[in-house]
């Protein structure tokens, strides 16, 4: 396209400035990440907090390395079961920027995602401040170890604090790539750190670091520290649980910037996973290792040994066996060291302290690094949806990768403010509570789509359970009361008032209405006459709406009414009945059409059988029913025609009509009602009409009587076409493998088939014979419109010719399948006579052993990419 483009400027002598500044600076690549540097460093990083260098050896020495275990488990067992939630949200579709919220959004919709993604943007922002208090308490007690002290602890912790956050400010609002490179140097800087900490715990202590309560590993004060020994006002389990939770909530890290991921729907669930499961070890390794060297209580005096003047009958504590004697600080509370009272103990049992000193500048910076661009992230998609008013200020983007910088400055004000507490035992069990929020409503929005059975929810992440869900969810609700019950209240109070004030206002659309899928589900009107007649067509559509969408079987009474919801409800077929009064068939089907459903509750596909005795009918009901169809297609629906070679109507064989009888009357059994084994379901894909043809084979296998079997699709075509198409069918996240494409399908059709073909319709023709009266043709072709002139036969013999070979291909590969899908011809209105389109889908599903479905949508997409 280019070298043409150049070519025409040469020969034309002249080009404008515009065009080739626009060929010579083309706009620049926003910058996409993988799953390992983009998700999971990403999540790992943001877990390996604060916590992990500075609470996690105290949480050990008041739970115990027992209980630490379990507040670990339990803390990883809630983010893996959120992990596998998102991951298969994440997958269920093209995923888009905006993180949490999207996800959300698109599965639950954007009232109750508009909610949840305000108050996890606002629990990111909390976050920014509790890793940095961190990062300020550790270079404040740098500082005063060295006597350099500006004000007092506090201040000198929110000085530092705000330059520190400022900082950070300045390296995201410098765009994703920086970001992305500072995060690489943390992430080597803590690498090291952990290899400095593991050395030290082998190495033999020195004397002072015994003193400061470092043993090396030993077996009785593994013994001693496994048991709890709870201390202070935070001592008890929840109490320890609140402080370490906000250590393993950096899970979404990765998918709040989905937006800038290569491959989205792979690298979320896959980085997220590997983050939890790696970072879940290290936490378990780290908090047995510092209980099995570091005593809780030591003073930190080198002449605080058992000397033998002393008894060792009164001394104190499990440092007594290795001779020094701590008993007097620790009767007296005064310890200053030990893992009960100094927060720096990996940094004192490191081989290096300094490393362990830039493995905590590097997990806080990190982690606080992570949650500033998270939060603008997620709070920008959420402006841009203009779901509150007066937040669109802060959705506007900038640069190639639409930076929120006004987002990001509001972060910043939030992070400052929380940064003024400089406690950070008090910060963490407020980030707890939203936490466990976000996490509740993520894992019910899995649980909401799976159990609602939705067409849509198609994620092709299989290593999930709706109930697994269910369970976090419910732990995370629990949780949330047991830890500070009147905080949960706030959390809860503030969703159901951003939910109330979303649906009060009514809005129920987005302002990016082509990204927000709408979930199409098959709302099908049958025309089954007599439902007890017709027993297969209506089982056929049973499989499709049970306890998903609605059915609604149509009669059109000619005679006299009568009632048949007392046969559906025996049969087990949840289906609504509508009899409309017609004096002939389309009058009524058009009423039907126009007339059922209830609201935005309404059919949107037609099912009917198809006519087998058309050939011997009058030509006026040929017609009337092919404008049955059309009439359909005019109204949007989409139209289903199903064959089967007993034929549909049972009700020469089932002569009793009564309503009083049919209680009694032995329900007969369908081929749709049988387990089918492992047979096949052949789909014909044969034209684009918005993928209903793939849909309801996708549905049938989701029942039980039709799971095993194998679907296969068929396409027309050369042969390289395969992979293109099962790239395509894999993004619609279908579950379809087998594809198969059939370049004979173009060939022409055997002669006695054309011939078998021009004899079917042969009553049809119009006779042009010369020799009559030259006006009577086109006046009685307009008084009898079905019929067929040599000028259409001629003007569709290659659609005709088609619908031949078609049948002999159908023979030839789906003789024995379960079920025949194939997508549905259409005739052109004015071009193609009524009984011509009717011979072309009698002969192209003629002599079939299965069932065949002719399949048409209405053009709407009822299977698309994106996450919904």
């Amino acid at each position: 396209m280019y070298e043409e483009t150049t070519g025409e400027q040469m020969e034309g002598g002249d080009s404008s400035e515009e065009d080739e500044d626009r060929q010579k600076d083309p706009p620049p690549e926003p910058t996409r990440f993988g799953w390992v540097q983009g998700v999971m460093i990403r999540c790992m990083l943001n877990i390996w907090g604060v916590i992990l260098y500075l609470r996690l050896p105290w949480i050990t020495a008041q739970a115990g390395i027992g209980l630490t275990w379990v507040i670990i488990l339990l803390s990883s067992l809630i983010t893996g079961i959120t992990g596998l939630s998102t991951s298969a949200i994440a997958t269920n579709g093209k995923v888009k920027g905006g993180g949490t919220y999207f996800l959300i959004s698109r599965s639950l919709g954007p009232e109750l995602g508009g909610s949840i993604g305000l108050i996890f943007a606002f629990a990111n922002a909390v976050a920014v401040a509790m890793h940095t208090v961190g990062f300020a308490e550790t270079v404040t007690d740098l500082m005063r170890e060295n006597g350099a002290v500006m004000v007092d602890r506090t201040n000198d912790i929110r000085i530092i604090g705000i330059i520190t956050v400022t900082c950070l400010l300045g390296i995201s609002m410098a765009g994703m790539a920086w970001e992305s490179k500072a995060q690489i140097l943390f992430f080597l800087v803590i690498m090291v750190s952990f290899a400095s900490y593991i050395v030290g715990t082998i190495i033999p202590a020195s004397p002072q670091k015994q003193a400061k309560g470092f043993f090396s590993y030993k077996a009785d004060i593994f013994a001693a520290n496994f048991v709890p020994c709870w201390r202070g006002p935070e001592g008890s389990f929840f109490g320890m649980f609140s402080i370490f939770f906000p250590s393993a909530t950096g899970i979404l890290a990765g998918a709040n910037i989905s937006g800038d991921l290569k491959n989205p729907t792979v690298a979320i669930p896959r980085g997220t996973l590997m983050a939890i499961f790696w970072t879940t070890i290290s936490y378990l390794i780290i908090s047995a290792t510092i209980g099995s060297c570091v005593v809780r209580d030591a003073s930190g005096i080198l002449n605080d040994t058992l000397s033998s003047s002393s008894s060792s009958e009164t001394c104190v504590g499990t440092a007594c066996q290795y001779g020094w004697d701590f008993s007097e600080c620790i009767k007296n509370s005064t310890c200053t060291y030990g893992i009960s009272n100094f927060y720096q103990s990996m940094g004192m049992v490191s081989a290096f302290a300094p490393l362990i000193t830039a493995g905590i500048f590097g997990a806080t910076l990190s982690s606080a690094l992570a949650c500033l661009v998270s939060a603008p992230k997620v709070f920008q998609c959420l402006c841009k949806d203009k779901l509150y008013p007066l937040i669109g200020f802060f959705g506007k983007g900038y640069g190639k990768n639409d930076e929120p910088l006004r987002a990001y400055l509001l972060t910043y004000i939030i992070a400052a403010c929380f940064i003024l507490i400089a406690e950070l035992n008090t910060i963490a069990p407020i980030i707890s509570n939203f936490f466990l929020c976000s996490y509740s409503l993520i894992n019910f929005s899995c649980f909401h789509a799976s159990i609602t059975n939705s067409p849509g929810w198609r994620p092709s992440f299989r290593f999930y359970s709706k109930w697994l869900s269910l369970l976090g969810a419910v732990c995370c609700v629990v949780i949330m009361f047991l830890l500070t019950w009147w905080a949960a209240l706030i959390a809860f109070g503030v969703v159901f008032f951003l939910l109330g004030y979303t649906l009060y206002k009514k809005l129920v659309g987005l302002n990016n209405v082509e990204d927000h899928v709408k979930n199409y589900r098959p709302q099908c009107l049958v025309l089954t006459g007599p439902p007890s007649s017709r027993p297969a067509l209506v089982d056929l559509v049973s499989c499709f709406t049970k306890s998903l969408s609605l059915m609604m079987c149509g009669n059109v009474i000619i005679v006299k009414p009568s009632l048949h919801v007392t046969w559906l409800n025996q049969r087990k077929v949840k289906s609504f009945y509508r009899g409309v009064v017609a004096t002939e068939l389309r009058s009524g089907v058009s009423m039907l059409l126009q007339g059922a459903g209830l609201g935005r509750i309404k059919p949107n596909v037609l099912l009917m059988g198809f006519k087998t005795d058309w050939c011997s009918d009058t030509p006026q009901a040929a017609h009337n029913y092919i404008g049955i169809l059309n009439d359909a297609f005019d109204l949007q629906y989409g139209v289903c025609m199903l064959r089967i070679r007993e034929g549909l109507d049972i009700s020469h064989i089932n002569t009793t009509s009564a309503p009083a009888c049919i209680q009694t009357t032995p329900q007969p059994s369908t081929v749709f009602q049988k387990k089918q084994g492992k047979k096949t379901i052949d789909i014909y894909w044969l034209s684009d009409d918005g993928g209903l043809t793939l849909l309801l084979p996708y549905l049938l296998t989701r029942r039980k009587r039709w799971a095993r079997c194998k679907v296969r699709v068929f396409v027309g075509g050369d042969t390289d076409k395969k992979e293109e198409v099962l790239a395509l069918i894999k993004k619609f996240r279908l579950g379809f493998h087998d594809v198969e494409v059939l370049p004979d399908i173009y060939q022409n059709p055997q002669p006695g088939n054309v011939h078998q073909f021009e004899n079917m319709v042969g009553r049809f023709r119009l006779d042009t014979n010369p020799k009559l009266d030259s006006d009577s043709g086109p006046p009685r072709q307009q008084e009898e419109p079905w019929m067929i002139t040599d000028q259409d036969l001629e003007r569709n013999k290659a659609k005709t010719h088609r619908q031949i070979r078609l049948n002999e291909v159908l023979q030839d590969y789906s003789r024995e399948a379960a079920l025949i899908v194939i997508t549905m011809p259409v005739g052109r209105r004015g071009v193609c006579p009524s009984t011509l389109f009717l011979a072309w889908l009698d002969f192209l599903s003629r002599d079939l052993r299965p069932p065949v479905l002719l399949v048409r949508g209405n053009q709407e997409n009822v299977l698309t990419f994106y996450c919904q």
